[in-house]
């Protein structure tokens, strides 16, 4: 139970640059998950439902400009960063845990 500060630029121009801060890594990697969605939500405002499949997920994750989180260390005291890739890792290892319950 990490507290985790996500930090997001969608397109190269910096004034696009923000960030969020969860509680927890998992509340991150939902939030990322949230993003995407309401991309979706805005790219296809007619449709009644949007789903999509990781792979969609991914090279959302991949487009984008910039996207890191720090997690706080707390044996350290200290945030850590972590970048696109581990980001994905941790997405699909949470997803994987939801689908096996």
């Amino acid at each position: 139970m990490s507290h985790t500060i996500l930090l997001i630029q969608p397109n190269p121009k910096l004034e696009t640059r923000t960030y969020s801060d969860f509680e927890t890594i998992d509340d991150c990697l939902e939030g990322v998950c949230k993003i995407y969605e309401e991309h979706l939500k805005r790219t296809h405002p007619n449709s009644p439902s949007i789903t999509y499949d990781i792979s969609q997920l991914f090279d959302f994750i991949d487009g984008l400009a910039d996207l890191c989180c720090l997690y706080l260390d707390k044996d350290s005291c200290t945030y850590v960063p972590k970048n696109k890739d581990w980001i994905k890792e941790q997405i699909y290892n949470m997803l994987r845990r939801q689908a096996n319950k």
